[in-house]
């Protein structure tokens, strides 16, 4: 338990931050469910349309420390590789 007061308000402040970063994540993984999904589908309109909305949800989350921005570069990169397979 945190004994001083700037441990009392850094925890408060932790709390605020995890409640706002997973409401981030989940808008996040929602967006890219949504191009998986219609990936899977094999329609190639719905993933594009659905990869418009993602792609800045990933660079925000990049940008605000939710996932690292390696890792956002790569999922990008990943569906919109498996989005030019489905045009072929």
């Amino acid at each position: 338990m945190a004994n001083t007061t700037s441990a009392k308000k850094a925890t408060r402040k932790i709390a605020r931050r995890t409640v706002v970063n997973k409401a981030r994540r989940t808008k996040l993984r929602t967006a890219v469910r949504s191009v998986e999904e219609a990936i899977k589908s094999g329609d190639r309109n719905a993933a594009v349309t659905a990869m418009k909305r993602a792609e800045p949800e990933l660079m925000k989350a990049a940008q605000k420390n939710i996932i690292h921005r390696n890792n956002a570069n790569r999922k990008v990169s990943r569906l919109t590789h498996q989005i030019a397979k489905l045009g072929k």
